[in-house]
């Protein structure tokens, strides 16, 4: 039996790059900074989420730089060819299953105020 699940809590480091495709899919992408607990500082540790589907809408919807969430899913490593060096590349990404908003609206709203949807 093999288990790959990854929950993670933290602070959105930039809006949300959102891409849809003619296929009707919606695929959110953005960085998550999650405190590590060390002796001298709070170090952040970055990681890349991919959000598929109706959960990368509400993504694309509620979740700007700074918003506190949480994520559930699972660990998968994207590889490439590096184009100038040829040298096989990879990046660790978290496909996101599940997205919790965690901050307050107040914490959610756009500058403009302008949010006046409820959640």
């Amino acid at each position: 039996m093999s288990v790959n699940v990854v929950t993670l809590v933290g602070r959105v480091g930039r809006d949300p790059e959102v891409r849809y495709f003619e296929s009707g899919n919606v695929l959110a992408k953005c960085g998550l900074a999650v405190n590590r607990r060390s002796r001298n500082n709070d170090q952040p540790d970055w990681f890349n989420l991919e959000i598929w589907g109706k959960t990368a809408e509400i993504a694309a919807n509620y979740v700007r730089k700074g918003s506190l969430i949480g994520v559930t899913g699972s660990l998968k490593l994207d590889s490439w060819q590096d184009r100038s060096t040829g040298a096989l590349r990879t990046s660790p990404v978290i496909r996101v299953a599940q997205l919790d908003l965690l901050g307050s609206k107040r914490d959610n709203e756009s500058p403009m105020g302008d949010n006046d949807d409820e959640f």
